[in-house]
């Protein structure tokens, strides 16, 4: 939205000053020029007109036509055209303005949310038992086929060394080896840190502690995941499956708050997570119009 403010004062200063250097022009030209910058400026603010926001129009008062002597109905007429297009000039300042405080509002919100969660969590994980190293165990031969909505499901004949160390735990976690496949899919994360895998390693290394009946550890993996890598494949996933680990910590209104965030950041999320978005916010005694559980 500041964008759209810079834009809007750059346009109206090209206004201003092309109407200053113009020199002394009859008044009606003079104010038909101006209506002609403040067409650009709307076109510029409101490109194809925003959802949501009734889009000012100009609306230009016809001249009153050629004279040498501006006054009487023609000074009258040219007053009204200045008054409307003053008056449309507020009309988009304050709409922009909304705006532009809506949208500070809401990345307040969401950034009050992300250091809630994560103080709320490292208590939770002082409490939690430590977890002992354990040699690597072989990933044994691979399980049924999973289903073809599984989100941790990846597509087979990997030849990727990072797409194959994802597999590899994938394989140990569909068979209910959940220790060992969080060390395995921890360990190909940080050897892979840059891969397209490495959101899919995180968040199923989350779902592995999910698994394990460790929530407050898996509500730490998925947070990460979400914030270090937002636009990773299983970001939407990790910030569902948040939500599902802190209904389990019994923390509600925050779980509720993370379905509102999954919904506002990731519109277009997979049919996967869509489908069981509404259950999930029914688990969380989420209200019917979003927001904290009742």
């Amino acid at each position: 939205m500041r964008k759209l403010l810079i834009a809007f004062a750059l346009a109206a200063s090209a206004a201003t000053g092309a109407i200053a250097q113009s020199g002394p022009q009859p008044i009606e030209r003079r104010v038909g020029r101006l209506e002609q910058e403040m067409r650009a400026v709307q076109r510029r603010v409101f490109p194809g007109g925003q959802p949501g926001v009734v889009e000012p129009e100009i609306r230009p008062i016809a001249p009153a036509g050629p004279t040498s002597d501006v006054s009487g109905d023609a000074l009258a007429s040219l007053a009204e055209r200045v008054d409307a297009l003053e008056a449309q000039l507020r009309s988009i300042t304050g709409q922009v303005e909304e705006q532009g405080h809506r949208t500070r509002q809401l990345e307040a919100q969401l950034t009050q949310l992300r250091a809630d969660l994560g103080g709320r969590l490292d208590r939770l994980e002082q409490n939690a038992p430590a977890v002992n190293p354990a040699p690597p165990i072989p990933a044994g031969p691979a399980p049924a086929a999973p289903a073809a909505d599984d989100p941790a499901a990846a597509p087979s004949g990997a030849t990727d060394p990072a797409e194959e160390a994802y597999n590899a735990g994938y394989r140990l976690w569909a068979a209910q080896n959940f220790a060992e496949a969080q060390r395995a899919l921890n360990t190909a994360a940080t050897r892979y840190p840059n891969s397209r895998w490495t959101s899919w390693m995180r968040n199923l290394q989350g779902r592995a502690y999910l698994d394990d009946d460790k929530p407050a550890t898996a509500a730490r993996i998925f947070l990460d995941n979400y914030q270090n890598n937002p636009r990773g494949e299983r970001a939407a996933d990790s910030l569902y499956f948040l939500g599902q680990a802190l209904t389990r910590l019994n923390r509600r209104p925050e779980a509720c708050r993370v379905y509102d965030e999954l919904a506002q950041v990731y519109p277009n999320m997979r049919d996967y997570i869509r489908t069981r978005l509404p259950q999930a916010r029914t688990d969380a005694r989420c209200g019917a119009g979003g927001g904290n559980a009742r």
